[in-house]
């Protein structure tokens, strides 16, 4: 991007070279001048020709680059506009994809912060680079107490930036990158005022030449007003005001983006319970725009996937060397056994959906016959999108499941495990009779699946964050977090195996999961049914819906309530595609993926900086 145009060509560079990748780097077209600069250095140090490749143009000559087919991995910092166009680009290609996009960062001032302390952060937090950084703090929240004398003690501060040469160190802001970008500022500030906004800028000397603008403060509007959803990348900051933490907190989270935040508070309680509750992949406490190589910086939702910085900014530039070994799926033709007795229906039962804990009919009334090998084995609902809806519904009110403590939710999975297993052999039978496997094979894939659900539960508290090692004097905590709501396509091959394989780790990581199980066996789901009912499993956190995949896979994609999706089944880049409506992770989900891969798939990492000191 241009704002810090060699700044961020060494966070792609760096990570992708020490990786041992070869690079190709596009420069924003407004500063393509310090990319070659670079390229000199390159050239000077003896680096290999073509390991590092500089390209300079407009926005065809990095499509050309994204599309190109020897590409294996894109990383894109800029606007959400163009994310949705690389993702849409790169659908299907199986290239690795980082996106770190726009945001519209909330600064929390509770009314126990130091205030002037708080006034300086909020300098460096939006006029910082004219404001033209996306993880800027252009929402300020101030507790309803203390809003009067702040905003008064503010807009005396704001009255003494100084406005003018970059270069020259007594200078607080420069010019605006480009005239274009200042009218798209100045657009935005009207808009703002012609919804009922109440506009103040400081009376400052402008230079007369350059495209200058000068720092702005909005108050008296409402969450929904453009100018407070909207990203502006300028030096405008709007203000609302708070009552209670938990009301900071629903404000804080009331945007589609979710790159970073700061809280100022000088109670710990406060600050932390926060920062854990914001949706955001920075948090700044009593400090702003800390960043360091050892800790990873990246967003949440439409503020892109992936991370820069730290261990886990390395694993996108890298790929596993090894899968755990394939295991086999049903047996050949000619070694089947005759499905023993109990694996026959004796009473015609339908299949329900699961969906917030209840066993609910498909909507519109449907049902899909499910044969195996030697007939008719039962019968399932068939999907629609209004059950898709329901099930994210209920999916999004179960997201508290990510608060339970790690030790409770492992009983739960520990639980399921137990109930599975003492079902063993009726499990067995259905996957006999609707597979066609061996007795043995049968037996053997319902005994991996109670494996693989005690595996996770044992997950569930050991897998920590890290306390990462900075120039900063204080702490800087690196927690992993549940990614929220999750769909999952599951595949055909081993299907009750595959299944767990594929939920359970989202479980115990504390997501949200809306499941939909093999199309061609189904009934290897809807089986644990009652399980899941017998194993204190909260409503909403597990939903079930079978179906055609085709038919609503693409309306669970694309729906805006849905945080990332598992591929285990079906195309890829339909989901990808699809997926651009909130900007949402999409991962291909194999089931001989490695454990700590799931794990890394299944949570994000939110940085908690705590600086302290006396």
């Amino acid at each position: 991007p241009w704002n810090f145009p060699l700044l961020m060509l060494a966070w792609k560079i760096a990570p992708a070279l020490a990786a041992g990748n070869t690079v190709v780097l596009k420069p924003a077209e407004f500063t393509s001048i310090s990319a070659l600069a670079f390229a000199a250095i390159c050239d000077s140090i003896g680096l290999p020709p073509g390991v590092v490749n500089i390209v300079t143009g407009d926005g065809l000559t990095g499509a050309c680059i994204t599309e190109h087919e020897d590409i294996d991995k894109v990383a894109f910092t800029g606007s959400t506009e163009v994310g949705r166009i690389i993702r849409k680009a790169t659908a299907g290609t199986g290239k690795g994809l980082t996106l770190e996009l726009g945001g519209k960062s909330p600064f929390i001032v509770f009314e126990d912060a130091d205030i002037d302390s708080a006034i300086e952060g909020l300098v460096n937090a939006i006029w910082f680079n004219q404001g033209q950084v996306c993880c800027a703090g252009s929402r300020l929240l101030v507790q309803e107490s203390i809003s009067e004398i702040f905003h008064q003690k503010l807009r005396s501060r704001m009255s003494k930036l100084r406005i003018g040469n970059p270069m020259d160190k007594a200078v607080d802001m420069g010019a605006i990158v480009d005239e274009s970008q200042r009218k798209t500022i100045a657009d935005l500030c009207q808009l703002g005022c012609d919804e009922g906004g109440v506009m103040w800028q400081p009376d400052t000397e402008m230079p007369d030449k350059g495209c200058f603008f000068p720092p702005t403060l909005f108050t008296n509007v409402s969450p929904s007003s453009t100018i407070v959803q909207e990203e502006i990348f300028g030096p405008v900051l709007v203000a609302l005001t708070f009552r209670t933490h938990k009301e900071a907190i629903a404000l804080a989270n009331n945007t589609r983006y979710g790159l970073a935040g700061s809280v100022w508070s000088q109670d710990i309680d406060t600050a932390l319970e926060v920062a854990r509750s914001i949706r955001a992949g920075a948090i700044w406490v009593n400090c702003t725009n800390q960043f360091d190589a050892n800790a990873g910086f990246g967003g949440y939702r439409e503020s892109g996937f992936g991370r820069e910085g730290g261990r886990e900014g390395m694993f996108a530039y890298m790929r596993p060397v090894s899968k755990l070994a394939e295991t086999s799926t049903t047996s050949k033709s000619g070694t089947n056994s005759t499905p023993s007795a109990s694996g026959a229906e004796s009473i015609d039962r339908t299949a329900k959906m699961y969906i917030g804990g209840k066993q609910k009919r498909p909507d519109g009334g449907y049902t899909l016959d499910i044969n195996g090998p030697n007939g008719l084995v039962g019968e399932v609902g068939r999907g629609n999108r209004k059950d898709i809806r329901d099930a994210v519904e209920a999916a999004c009110g179960a997201t508290k499941w990510a608060n339970v403590n790690a030790h409770s939710r492992a009983q739960v999975l520990y639980y399921i495990a137990e109930n599975l297993e003492q079902r063993g052999a009726e499990y067995a039978a259905r996957l006999s009779s609707m597979t066609g496997c061996s007795d043995e094979d049968a037996a053997n894939e319902v005994a991996d699946s109670v494996a693989e659900w005690f595996r996770w539960a044992a997950w569930c508290d050991k897998y920590d964050g890290a306390v990462h090692e900075t120039t900063m004097h204080g702490l800087v905590l690196a927690v992993n977090e549940a990614v929220g709501v999750v769909g999952v396509t599951c595949p055909n091959q081993r299907p009750l195996h595959g299944f767990t394989r594929l939920v359970a780790p989202l479980l115990a990581m504390g997501n949200a999961v809306i499941a939909i199980p093999s199309e061609s066996y189904p009934l290897s789901a809807t089986d644990l049914y009652q399980v899941l009912e017998t194993s204190d499993l909260p409503g909403g956190v597990l939903n079930i819906v079978t179906g055609i995949h085709s038919e609503f896979v693409g309306d669970l994609a694309a729906h805006d309530g849905v945080d990332s999706m598992w591929v285990g089944a079906g195309d890829i880049a339909e989901v990808q595609i699809a997926s651009v409506t909130n900007m949402k992770r999409v991962w291909k989900a194999e089931t001989s993926c490695s454990d700590s891969e799931m794990l890394r798939q299944a949570t994000h990492v939110k940085n908690i900086w705590l600086p302290h000191g006396l």
